[in-house]
């Protein structure tokens, strides 16, 4: 396993790159980190070179100069690859909010792309662009700087990750190391993350929206929607997802939405079955 810091856009990102063989990227759902993703990298790494990273501010990741945005998320996959060495076409994996990042990266850099696989992704079938963008970031930024000098990331941040993956999942806790959980939630530049990346959630959705209707997937690519839970009207959302994208669907009816963490098999056979 190699861990390193690697500058794009002016940003260090933090990275963890092991396993051989083809490439795989993970990238994990909205204020997550790295390590969410390591029970799967661990039945990967056998077969894949694995490629994991942490979205500004995010993780031990510096804070991001810029919002994010959909095409600068798809970007940054291709900037993790290309600041590895890795050049080459790679399987994207995306969870929740950056199932929304790997689907763009697909369709804007088709020849770096050899599989994708959405991992409980975030649907959002109808999202419009919204007004005053910069006044609804400009006023959450502000709560962040508030909550930030009244030390709240410190006091609440680890807290409140430990809480939010236990209502995620279908049983357990937190299974990630307190001290990682410390450093990357007792932070004011997490918070700043987290609340950034709520501010522009539907922005990305509205943009994701307008990408798939100028450009088109690759064909022959092949697709995954892999589905969490049991509920109906969700399992409806996703097989709709499954549709639009033609990809295989899949369900993992005893997984919460951290399905990575309630069903780490079944995301790793969702990737290693694309290439049986």
């Amino acid at each position: 396993m190699t861990t390193s810091f690697v500058r794009i856009g002016g940003v260090p990102h933090h990275v963890v790159v092991e396993g051989s063989g083809p490439v795989c990227v993970l990238s994990p759902g909205l204020g997550m980190a790295w390590y969410d993703w390591d029970a799967v990298a661990a039945l990967l790494a056998p077969h894949r070179t694995v490629v994991r990273f942490d979205r500004p501010g995010l993780g031990l990741s510096a804070p991001a100069r810029v919002l994010p945005s959909l095409t600068g998320e798809a970007d940054r996959i291709r900037g993790v690859l290309d600041a590895c060495g890795l050049k080459g076409p790679a399987t994207v994996v995306g969870h929740s909010l950056a199932g929304f990042h790997c689907e763009a990266f697909a369709r804007l850099h088709p020849a770096r792309t050899q599989g994708l696989v959405l991992v409980d992704s975030s649907v959002e079938e109808d999202a419009r662009p919204r007004p005053a963008p910069a006044l609804r970031t400009g006023a959450t930024r502000a709560c962040a700087l508030v909550l930030s000098a009244a030390g709240m990331p410190n006091a609440f941040g680890p807290l409140l990750r430990r809480a939010s993956v236990r209502l995620s999942r279908t049983g357990g806790g937190d299974p990630a190391p307190y001290d990682l959980v410390r450093k990357a939630y007792g932070t004011s530049r997490s918070l700043r993350a987290v609340f950034d990346e709520h501010a522009t959630y539907l922005d990305e959705a509205a943009q994701l929206i307008y990408v798939r209707r100028q450009f088109r997937l690759p064909a022959g690519l092949p697709v995954t929607v892999l589905a969490a839970g049991a509920d109906d009207r969700w399992l409806t959302r996703q097989r709709g997802l499954a549709g639009l994208l033609g990809a295989e669907f899949r369900c993992s009816p005893d997984a919460g939405h951290l399905v990575m963490l309630d069903r780490p098999q079944d995301v790793a056979e969702a990737v290693l079955d694309q290439a049986a």
